[in-house]
């Protein structure tokens, strides 16, 4: 029998598999039992009311996705009183991911979360800081700092940073967000990225710029999520481009404890348990009694000596 539980900080979970934050909701309880999972990571909420961008939100492409939604939110009330009772009556661990437009407001909402009944909260750094000039704070090593010592200092429950990959160096965000005194980092969010329509002239997306996820980005963030797993002593949770099983496999094997699975969700709706799946027959076929032995088992003798072969 295949022990797939991993331990993400004080979380112990009974897979490795979760949902992306804004791309899984109560709808999947009607293709899968969401009892499933390791973990049940909700859409983005903001203190207040948001409608989000306008139409056109989405560009799709053969390999990847164009995403301009605005985080649209119903308010954190409604949060706590409909989605969190909701999700309770299943198994997982409930994940709140939040974003706000200050550190304060970080801090606060971080303290109301943290009383609902949910396990852990995840910041949702990739926003724009206010006081940065629209920066966001994911992108600043000191802003992420801040914002993850407000959260701490209001709630006594675990906080993980949903890092931004449109840092300049993403290692030394990771390095602040463990420094404030993060649980975990989730590597990361999407590309920003932009297209436009050749016919229209117009941009493929209403706001001009959006976040580019699907399979095209997993090399990339892959990547950032192996240099964090490097640099960084608390989990790592792999996100970006994951689909399957294997690639759930390539970002433990790179260092990450967990993974998010993201657009599969909304081109599959039951890509999570099949994922699931996958990880214990791979397993099985390996003759791997935990997936926790895969995490970080790239053969580091191999990369040590490509890097001095070709000085990588």
């Amino acid at each position: 029998m295949v022990d797939l539980s991993v331990k993400v900080g004080s979380l112990t979970l009974a897979n490795p598999i979760m949902p992306a934050s804004g791309t899984f909701a109560d709808g999947n309880a009607r293709v899968f039992d969401l009892s499933c999972l390791g973990a049940i990571v909700t859409k983005t909420i903001t203190a207040d009311i948001r409608e989000g961008v306008p139409p056109p939100r989405v560009a799709e492409f053969k390999d990847a996705t164009l995403f301009s939604i605005g985080i649209p939110s119903k308010g954190v009330d409604y949060y706590i009183d409909t989605t969190v009772p909701f999700y309770r009556q299943y198994s997982p661990p409930i994940v709140g991911s939040i974003s706000a437009n200050s550190v304060e407001e970080f801090g606060e909402l971080a303290a109301r979360l943290g009383k609902s009944g949910i396990a852990a909260i995840e910041a949702n750094v990739s926003c724009p800081n206010l006081k940065k000039n629209g920066k966001a704070f994911g992108m600043d090593p000191e802003a992420t700092f801040q914002v993850i010592s407000a959260m701490k200092s209001g709630t006594d429950i675990p906080v993980w940073v949903k890092m931004t990959p449109n840092a300049g160096n993403i290692v030394e965000v990771a390095l602040a967000a463990q420094a404030a005194g993060a649980d975990a980092l989730v590597c990361c969010n999407a590309i920003l990225a932009m297209a436009i329509d050749v016919n229209t002239f117009k941009p493929r997306v209403a706001n001009v710029m959006g976040g580019l996820t699907g399979a095209a980005t997993k090399p990339i963030l892959l990547r950032m999520a192996y240099q964090c797993a490097e640099a960084v002593e608390i989990p790592v949770i792999g996100c970006g481009g994951i689909s399957t099983a294997e690639d759930a496999i390539e970002f433990m094997l790179a260092g990450c404890t967990a993974v998010q699975i993201g657009t599969a969700n909304i081109v599959t709706p039951n890509a999570m348990p099949r994922a699931i799946d996958g990880l214990r027959a791979f397993c099985e076929r390996r003759g791997i009694a935990r997936i926790s032995d895969v995490i970080g088992a790239m053969k580091q003798h191999d990369v040590i000596n490509l890097q001095k072969e070709y000085a990588l």
